[in-house]
This record gives C-alpha cells, structure tokens and sequence, in this order.
C-alpha cells in the first residue's frame, strides 16, 4: 500500500509533465499543419506551373484570414465560404487584405475539411476533381495565396465530434 506522501509526489510528477507532454502534442500538431500549409503551396504552384501560370507567393494578411476561418468553423462546427454570421467570404476577407486607396482588389476562395491525415497531394486532388475549386488554382490573375489548415481532435456541429481538418486558402490579387 503506497503511503499518502508516495502519492503526493506522484500527482505533483504527473502535473509537471503533463504540461511538456502536452506542448509535445501541441508543437507536434502545429508542426504538422504547417507542413501541409508548404505542402499545399508547393502543390498548387506546381500545377499552377505546369499550366503556364506564374506561381502565387504567400501573403501573411491572407494566412491570418484563412487561419481565423478555419479555426472559426471548427468552433462553430460549420463549412462554408460565408462567416457564421452570414458574412460573405469576400466582405470577411476585406478587413485583412484590401486595396491601396483607388486601387483595385480580388479575392477568391477554397475551402476543404477531411479527415486529419489529409495531405497536400490529396487536398489537391479533390480541389481539382471541383470545377469551380480548379477555376480558383487556375485562374491567371492571382498573385498571393494565404493559406491554412486547422485541425481539431474534436469538432461539434457537422463534423459529429470527430476529428479533422480544415483547409482553407484565400486567393488574392491587389492593383
């Protein structure tokens, strides 16, 4: 039979690395989702490529876009190119990448949700399988992407508490 201060100094043990484990998981995940964000640039460039087009460069304002959408229809359990509360992808997208002052701007959208161990090939795939999803990758005028893929081990609403991933890439062009 343990004693009561075995079993203390066993609780406090697990509590102080139950945060590093967890950062573990954490840093692990993040990492894995970066991946598939390059992944899913270098993909995408290389058929943008290979269909004569000029390859899309990262943009930090569309990332952060296309992060907060992911994760916010993880939250809310939805999937859809409009906000939860109605907002079209594009009105969404103004406040993180808009025109210079009398200038022009475009915006287009992909979004996808799979299981969690989708990867950039199979992103790709499906995104090209979808005639108005090709039209995005392919259409001339783009010149920035941001692009970000969110995972969550449980998700409510339409994704049923399981696990997944969100990707979603935000298309952009300035002038």
């Amino acid at each position: 039979m343990l004693d009561r201060r075995t079993i203390i100094v066993a609780l406090l043990l697990v509590l102080i690395a139950a945060p590093a484990a967890f950062a573990r998981r954490s840093s692990a995940r993040q990492t894995d989702v970066r991946a598939l964000d390059t992944g899913v640039l270098a993909k995408l460039n290389a058929i943008r490529i290979a269909h004569g087009l000029r390859p899309l460069k990262m943009n930090a304002q569309l990332s952060v876009a296309a992060e907060d959408h992911s994760a916010e229809m993880l939250d809310d359990g939805y999937f859809a190119h409009e906000s939860a509360d109605g907002t079209p992808f594009w009105k969404r997208l103004t406040p993180y990448y808009s025109a210079a002052p009398h200038g022009t701007w475009s915006v287009g959208e992909n979004l996808l949700w799979s299981s969690p161990d989708v990867d950039a090939d199979r992103a790709l795939q499906l995104w090209m399988a979808s005639p108005e999803h090709r039209q995005n990758i392919l259409t001339p005028r783009w010149r920035e992407i941001g692009i970000a893929a969110v995972h969550a081990d449980t998700a409510p609403g339409l994704y049923d508490g399981a696990p997944v991933t969100v990707i979603t890439t935000d298309f952009g062009v300035r002038s």
